[in-house]
This record gives C-alpha cells, sequence and structure tokens, in this order.
C-alpha cells in the first residue's frame, strides 16, 4: 500500500521573506532632461512647430491686411499743426478715407481733406526717423519722419469764385459763408486777403479753420511762385472721423453753410 506523503511543518523564520518597498525616485540633476508631463514639455505641445507656423501666418496675414487698408481703404494721420484749431487739435489723430478718391470720387466743398504738398508749401526740415516707425508709418499706424502732408478745408472748387477781402465774411461764387468752425477770436480774411480768385479747373482752393495761423492758400497765393491751388490729383482723401483722443470722437461732416453752394 501506498503511504502518501505529508507536509512538514515549516521551521520558524524559514518562510518567504517579504518583498522590499521599492525604492523613490531619484531627483533629476540639474541640467537633466526633464520628466514627461512637466512644464518643458507643456509648453513645447503649446509653442510646438506646427503652432509656430500657424502663429506665423496669423501674424503675416494680420500685417499684409492692414497694409492693404491703410493703402486702398483708411489711413490714420496724425494733425502736425494749430492750422484747423477750431476743429482739430495739433496732435489728434483722424481716419482718413481713401478709398473714395481711388475710385475716382472728387472733393466736395466743405470737406476736411489730406493733400500732399502742391511744392513749397512745407518748408520746415524733416527728421529720418528709425526702422520702427518706418515700418509702423507703412502699415498706416503712425506718422513717417519725412510726411509732407497737409490738411485743410475744401473751400472752393475748380470753376468756383472766391472773394476773401478784409473785414468782410468769405464769399464763394458771390455767397457769404457762415463759418461757426472757425477758431474762436479768428477772422475770415484779414490777415491774408487776396480779393477775388477764380480756381481753375482740376484745382482746389483750401483753408484752415485757424484762420490767423494758417498758411493756407490765402498765403500761397500771395507768397509762393506756384500760387495757392492744390491740384485735385494730390489729395490723399477725406478725413472723416476723428479717432483720437477718444474724449473727442467725432465725425467730421460737410458744414450746412456749403450746402447752399449747390
Amino acid at each position: 500500500m501506498t503511504t502518501a506523503a505529508t507536509e512538514s511543518a515549516p521551521e520558524p523564520g524559514s518562510g518567504p521573506e517579504p518583498e522590499p518597498e521599492p525604492a523613490p525616485a531619484p531627483e533629476p540633476e540639474s541640467g537633466s532632461a526633464p520628466r514627461p508631463g512637466g512644464r518643458a514639455e507643456r509648453l513645447r505641445r503649446v509653442f510646438g512647430p506646427s503652432r509656430t507656423r500657424a502663429l506665423l501666418g496669423c501674424v503675416a496675414s494680420a500685417l499684409l491686411l492692414s497694409l492693404l487698408v491703410k493703402t486702398f481703404l483708411v489711413q490714420v494721420f496724425v494733425i502736425p499743426s494749430g492750422s484747423m484749431m477750431g476743429t482739430l487739435q495739433k496732435g489728434d489723430r483722424v481716419a482718413v478715407d481713401k478709398f473714395s478718391p481711388w475710385l475716382g470720387e472728387q472733393p466736395h466743398r466743405g470737406e476736411v481733406v489730406v493733400f500732399r504738398d502742391p511744392g513749397g508749401w512745407l518748408t520746415g526740415p524733416t527728421g529720418s526717423g528709425n526702422v520702427v516707425q518706418g515700418v509702423l508709418s507703412r502699415l498706416g499706424l503712425m506718422p513717417a519722419a519725412d510726411e509732407k502732408d497737409l490738411i485743410k478745408r475744401v473751400i472752393a472748387v475748380g470753376g468756383d469764385t472766391v472773394e476773401c477781402n478784409a473785414g468782410q465774411p468769405l464769399k464763394v461764387n458771390g455767397t457769404a459763408l457762415d463759418e461757426p468752425y472757425l477758431y474762436p477770436g479768428a477772422t475770415p480774411c484779414d490777415d491774408f486777403p487776396v480779393g477775388t480768385v477764380e480756381v481753375p479747373a482740376g484745382f482746389l482752393w483750401v483753408m484752415g479753420d485757424h484762420r490767423n495761423d494758417s498758411q493756407d492758400s490765402r498765403f500761397q497765393y500771395l507768397h509762393n511762385p506756384g500760387g495757392g491751388f492744390v491740384p485735385v490729383d494730390d489729395v490723399i482723401g477725406r478725413a472723416r472721423v476723428l479717432v483720437w483722443p477718444v474724449g473727442r470722437w467725432t465725425t467730421l461732416p460737410v458744414p450746412p453753410t456749403f450746402d447752399r453752394l449747390g
């Protein structure tokens, strides 16, 4: 008869030893690779190659759009002097509509327009600026250092007759203008009376709202060999909105007095 083998009882201390606890992971030494899921990896995920390319694409698109807007639609100009006080202060910023002239629309009486120097109107030195100013000026975000543009109000257009005599109101085609936009204390024509002038076709007669501090068509007519008329082709656009300072934001409509001129 086969006898089943019996298991002997284990001797004290002869059982299996308990498994040792895992040692804590060593801290990464300075300069060693970051642990997976750390801050550096998260930053890499946010600013990875694909996201960087997308960001650069967005920036390039925004700059291109800004350049197109500045070239064909709207540009912000800084008022360089006090010649338009009564309506605009020195340092104000106005949004100028460049789209309408690009489509062939002609300036109208009473509009405030920005135009290139017809020749000899601006005699002061211009600065050279810097690279940043050059880039921002091309995007229409600030004026160029060598900018030679002026801003005035159109008083008369080609074919009109202007009467500008000391002690009398300004007249266009025989109609006296009511000019509440003039700077307080300014006189319509006293500083540079020119008598009666006929504006040639294709030109404008422009004047500042601060008549006593504006070397406009009157002054140029009397003192500039090139005369006081502004070629329509030199008009950059119409100033439509005063955009800065924000507290003085307003549109720049044509004053009602010009409606009577037809």
